[in-house]
């Protein structure tokens, strides 16, 4: 994918995980609905691994390179 794709991808993600958190998982805690709050929580966190794994893609090569040596 091209580079542009990806900024619009992360700009996406992003909304999504602001709409999740502002929105969705605020109504569902003053709803006191614990498992819709626990379903949004688990996929804002599925979203922000989404967003790293986006992130990652647009940098340099030796930066990505220098990333997945840190991991190891």
């Amino acid at each position: 994918m091209s580079k542009k794709k990806f900024k619009k991808g992360i700009e996406s993600i992003g909304h999504q995980i602001n709409i999740h958190k502002n929105i969705k998982l605020k109504k569902a805690i003053e709803e006191g609905n614990v498992e819709l709050a626990g379903y949004y929580e688990k996929e804002i966190k599925r979203l922000e691994e989404q967003l790293i794994e986006k992130q990652e893609k647009l940098l340099p090569r030796s930066k990505r390179i220098k990333l997945k040596t840190k991991l190891k």
